[in-house]
């Protein structure tokens, strides 16, 4: 396993490991959405899935069931937002 300058594996997903339930359904709604639109399928909902994801993982990162550093990991890996 290769670590980075912190020693935590610089693979992350570790991060997604034991996630809520209802956290691990906005994700797969979100995958979903992203895969019909990055091969040009129309897809209508995708904002709804996109906004529903991201207020998942603000709601999971408020009442402290994921860390601040899982939530952001998802925001990167599933909104495709980049922390500044």
């Amino acid at each position: 396993m290769s670590l980075n300058e912190n020693g935590l594996p610089k693979d992350r997903n570790y991060l997604e490991c034991g996630l809520p339930d209802f956290l691990q359904d906005s994700i797969r709604a979100m995958k979903d959405a992203w895969g019909k639109l990055d091969t040009g399928i129309e897809y209508l909902r995708w904002d709804c899935d996109y906004c529903n994801l991201q207020s998942d993982i603000n709601s999971a990162e408020v009442n402290r069931l994921i860390s601040e550093e899982q939530a952001w990991f998802l925001r990167e890996k599933y909104l495709r937002l980049e922390r500044v």
